[in-house]
């Protein structure tokens, strides 16, 4: 199946063109060395409470010294730099490539590539989250010390592994249905209360011990890796499509890939509650 794209301006992109490749002059190298800076500011800025609000309460409420004082001027340091580092990768790397690859496609015209891709995109940036990893691995355990699983460590593998292909496979499925809805122009808020109606039927047949864990799973996809390279695929696309505004139509792709796991993992749980080797 193919789909035209009327696209502003498109004899203007040329995605192979020498000046659109990473060749950075002076002047260019020096901006972003002052952008870099600037971030780093930023990040002590936002901390700045954090770190407020920790020695308020070590001193004045618990009035007790602060154990490890190396320990934590070190880790603060290294969270200060990463948070710079990682904000100053989203504005070089993965929001500009995000919005070229959602051009490309929109270019190409062929719907089933576009639709392929976001799924793609969605399945692979959730099964290499890190909070998903960590939350299904905590999961697991969980579900092994209250009997809901077996003990082994091939039992708890098994289980975490589901529980991640789960949210991926969702968090997949909601980029095609977020980017069928930027084609089409379909309201995202009859989709949001539908899916949520749909949250409220499945809860109410879902064993209690997958229910938290559904629910949690909504958020943890929507962490470092998944949000900026899907942020950017709803925005390019949407800046890419004639007669759709990116500030209306560019973003909803976050709230539908946090929507669809609560739904996906309740299932997942119903499933291993009847067909696997004990309750879940």
């Amino acid at each position: 199946m193919v789909l035209s794209f009327a696209i502003p301006g498109s004899d203007a992109l040329n995605f192979n063109a020498p000046h659109q490749q990473a060749q950075f002059t002076g002047k260019e190298n020096s901006g972003r060395m002052k952008a870099l800076v600037k971030n780093l500011l930023n990040s002590l800025r936002d901390l700045a409470p954090i770190v407020v609000v920790i020695f308020f309460f070590q001193f004045f409420v618990l009035q007790q010294p602060i154990p490890n004082v190396l320990d934590l001027l070190l880790g603060t340091l290294f969270v200060v730099l990463g948070l710079t580092l990682f904000i100053q990768g989203l504005e070089w790397g993965l929001f500009p490539i995000g919005e070229s690859l959602a051009y490309a496609f929109a270019r190409k015209g062929s719907l089933f590539w576009l639709l392929v891709f976001a799924f793609c995109l969605g399945f692979s940036t959730t099964v290499a989250e890190p909070a998903l990893i960590a939350v299904a691995a905590e999961a697991s355990q969980v579900a092994s010390l209250g009997g809901m699983i077996a003990g082994t460590e091939q039992a708890m593998s098994s289980y975490a592994f589901g529980l991640r292909i789960t949210v991926a496979f969702s968090v997949g499925l909601a980029l095609v249905i977020g980017v069928m809805r930027i084609l089409k122009g379909w309201p995202i808020h009859l989709l949001i209360i539908g899916g949520y109606v749909l949250v409220v039927l499945v809860t109410l047949i879902a064993p209690q011990e997958i229910i938290g864990i559904a629910y949690d799973s909504g958020g943890v996809t929507t962490s470092t890796i998944t949000v900026p390279l899907v942020t950017a695929l709803g925005i390019g696309l949407a800046s890419a499509i004639a007669g759709r505004n990116p500030m209306v139509d560019g973003f909803g792709l976050i709230a539908l890939a946090s929507l669809t796991p609560m739904i996906f993992v309740m299932i997942y749980g119903i499933l291993l509650n009847a067909f696997g080797s004990g309750v879940v």
